[in-house]
């Protein structure tokens, strides 16, 4: 399949959406990035990446990062993780305490704040250093051993974290975090802050489209906790607007109130979308239009 090709027929259809949405505002250091900003990148599985736009360039990954902390929480053991975290859509907004207090302190999945902080709680207990193991990770799957944390971001983080610093305690008190929350809040907020690019999230991804082998062909994920990753991502991966996502893009995918969304397609490639205006539920507006491009024109999605 001819990507370049495709990825700049897609550039092209959507330019009219491109500048729609709004940054993220509640994150001073997100706020003031240009709206008309658009990349997008396509990893094969052999590591050829095909580009467009500004798919060079860094952005703040945020809650795509939680992909990978999960995934390497699940390589480094169980750990009891599946009995501290769900695997349901939470219906609710990423932030949301509501459903906390319904279920005792268990987060629906790992890709709401509370669902990642109890995972980064996890990775802290078993590497004693989460954020520093996520960015290593990520430099050796990019192929990119210059990626690094913004600290400008995550200073904007922390100063405006009192809700994920709620979650943190709400589910402390029900014994469902065990390391000290200021110590888990610094490494959360630290892992949001890593900067890539679309080209090195293709990379960085690939693993999921591998059936997880890593980019040295040694394995991170049984083929089974692959698929397990990818379903959670179709279903949870888009917020409270996953079902929407799935019906109109039909890939796995996992996006962050940076811009960036992330998609899988199994076995074939992995790809990376990145336009700082976001809908009212904190996905990309442009990133969501391109990535149903992309499977209308290609014909590829996981049904």
């Amino acid at each position: 399949m001819d990507y370049q090709a495709v990825l700049e027929r897609i550039a092209a259809d959507i330019a009219p959406q491109i500048g729609s949405g709004r940054p993220a505002e509640y994150i001073p250091a997100l706020a003031a990035v240009d709206p008309r900003r658009f990349g997008m990148a396509i990893a094969d599985v052999d590591g050829k990446v095909y580009g467009v736009g500004d798919w060079q360039h860094p952005f703040s990954t945020q809650s795509i990062t939680k992909v990978f902390s999960l995934a390497l929480a699940m390589t480094h053991g169980d750990a009891g993780l599946w009995e501290r975290v769900g695997r349901e859509p939470s219906g609710n907004p990423f932030n949301s305490l509501v459903q906390l207090e319904y279920e005792n302190g268990i987060p629906r999945n790992p890709f709401i704040n509370a669902g990642a902080l109890v995972v980064t709680d996890i990775l802290q207990t078993l590497t004693g250093d989460a954020s520093s193991e996520l960015l290593e990770f990520l430099r050796q799957e990019s192929g990119n051993p210059h990626l690094g944390f913004d600290p400008d971001v995550a200073e904007s983080e922390s100063a405006y974290g009192d809700r994920n610093a709620a979650l943190a305690h709400f589910m402390a008190s029900y014994g469902n975090i065990v390391n000290p929350v200021p110590t888990l809040l610094d490494h959360y907020f630290w892992q949001c802050s890593i900067e890539m690019s679309c080209a090195d999230l293709t990379l960085a991804a690939r693993f999921l489209a591998r059936h997880g082998l890593r980019a040295d062909d040694s394995r991170l994920l049984t083929r089974s906790e692959a698929k397990q990753m990818n379903a959670v991502m179709l279903t949870c991966g888009t917020y409270d607007a996953a079902g929407d996502f799935a019906y109109r893009v039909g890939l796995p995918g996992k996006s962050g109130v940076g811009g960036g969304i992330v998609a899988v397609v199994p076995g074939r490639c992995t790809l990376c979308v990145w336009s700082p205006g976001l809908d009212a539920r904190g996905n990309s507006v442009a990133g969501v239009a391109a990535l149903d491009r992309f499977t209308t024109l290609t014909g590829l999605s996981v049904f």
